[in-house]
């Protein structure tokens, strides 16, 4: 039996809210593996904001790719959705069509608003990866989860 997602269910799994993991290449240096706020959609791709002058930046910019992970922890239905590809589409993040989205996706409106009012994300930029490679595992397929 096997324990990979299905197409609708990895895109399905992956547009749902989930904190990622994302890792990027370093010249020199291990990847930079950290936490993320990112949003999926099959029709664009997955996309994530941070500051070009942040080490996330930084790196995203060097690399021109990333691989984010998405993983649900809680045994007996682990899971997860493993993404990897190019830097499509790099642009300076608008606050209503970027920024506060993302904010509401994570904190809620109230919460969302808030946190784009106080200009935390004023120098954000959007990356844009179109997934190459998906690897995913859902131990719900083994019945009892």
């Amino acid at each position: 039996m096997s324990l990979a997602m299905t197409k609708a269910e990895r895109e399905a799994y992956l547009a749902a809210l989930h904190v990622g993991v994302i890792s990027i290449e370093q010249a020199g240096a291990p990847p930079l593996s950290v936490p993320i706020w990112y949003d999926y959609d099959p029709a664009i791709g997955v996309w994530v904001l941070t500051s070009k002058s942040s080490a996330k930046g930084r790196a995203l910019e060097a690399a021109g790719r990333f691989t984010l992970v998405a993983q649900d922890e809680k045994p007996p239905a682990y899971r997860y959705v493993s993404v990897e590809g190019r830097i499509v589409e790099t642009r300076p993040a608008d606050r209503e069509k970027d920024s506060r989205p993302m904010a509401r996706r994570y904190f809620g409106q109230e919460l969302g608003d808030q946190y784009t009012d106080q200009g935390a994300s004023d120098e954000s930029f959007v990356y844009v990866m179109r997934p190459e490679r998906w690897r995913t595992v859902d131990y719900r397929k083994l019945g009892g989860a």
